[in-house]
């Protein structure tokens, strides 16, 4: 093999493991790939799971999260983390060390606390801990609009309450470079993704909303946001960029089960026409 051939930009996906393929670590290693990456993986949790919801899930031992982690990085050269589902508070210090060790590495940060049926994933006590340790260190930041509220709510809050804008300003403050807040779950006609930093709005991009309900949109976004960066791109760019790829990944996602659509984040290799894809939404029953 020539010694000539130049490396893939190799990010490093930390994150639990979906047995669907449609969400966690799975969804990452699709994802950075179809970017062009190499991705790396270390695994934080095991979980029990189909495409209808979580039913258990298991965390790995802070200590086995850090040995996956420093082993790849003292092999091979990192350009990205991605952080997805932690699940315990070992698991925030254990990140929140390796991220120090690594200043100079960007750290985009899905914050799964719940699936997305709305299975509880994180309790209270590791958000608490999440905004002392790891917030500090994140580079983007990618919550939608209920994640936010609740990374952002001090106990006094009523978390509805809180403006998007304010809880960007709040997480600003608490470190974070970027905030990217997705507007999925709020009440309005097309999706309104907003990307703030420490001065307030940055951009906000509007998406026709789609039918249907997704499984593992958060993680495509994040990790193509991760993607992109690891290939030079600027912070604002890189959010547009992965915005129109994970939108064309829901666009023509799939139902293999009797459950939530999965992301086809391989979209772009399908060879079947375009306006014979069947749109998200539809019956992809024949998919099963």
């Amino acid at each position: 093999m020539s010694q000539d051939i130049e490396l893939p930009p190799i990010v490093l996906t930390l994150a639990g493991s979906d047995p669907t393929g449609g969400a966690g670590i799975q969804a990452d290693i699709l994802t950075l790939a179809s970017m062009g990456c190499h991705p790396l993986s270390v695994i934080t949790a095991i979980t029990v799971q189909d495409t209808r919801g979580v039913q258990d899930f298991m965390t790995l031992d802070g200590e086995w999260v850090l040995d996956q982690a420093r082993a790849v990085l003292e092999d091979m050269p990192v350009a990205a983390f991605k952080v997805g589902m932690i699940g315990s508070v070992d698991n925030v210090a254990a990140i929140a060390e390796l991220a120090a060790d690594y200043p100079d590495i960007p750290l985009i940060y899905d914050p799964v606390l719940a699936s997305g049926r709305g299975d509880e994933l994180s309790r209270d006590e590791l958000v608490h801990v999440l905004r002392e340790l790891l917030l500090p260190q994140v580079t983007v930041l990618t919550p939608n609009s209920m994640e936010a509220r609740r990374l952002a709510a001090n106990d006094e809050d009523d978390e509805d309450s809180i403006s998007l804008a304010d809880c960007a300003k709040r997480l600003t403050r608490l470190g974070c470079d970027y905030v990217f807040i997705t507007g999925t779950h709020e009440a309005t006609r097309d999706v309104e993704n907003r990307l703030y930093d420490r001065s307030g709005e940055v951009r906000v991009d509007t998406w026709p909303r789609l039918n249907g309900s997704f499984h593992g949109s958060g993680c495509t976004l994040a990790s193509a946001v991760a993607g992109l960066i690891a290939r030079g791109l600027a912070v604002p760019e890189a959010v547009k960029e992965a915005q129109d790829y994970t939108w064309q990944a829901l666009r023509y996602g799939f139902r293999p089960g009797m459950g939530q659509y999965i992301p086809d984040r391989l979209f772009w290799a399908n060879d079947t026409p375009e306006d014979e894809q069947a749109p998200a939404g539809k019956d992809h029953d024949a998919l099963r």
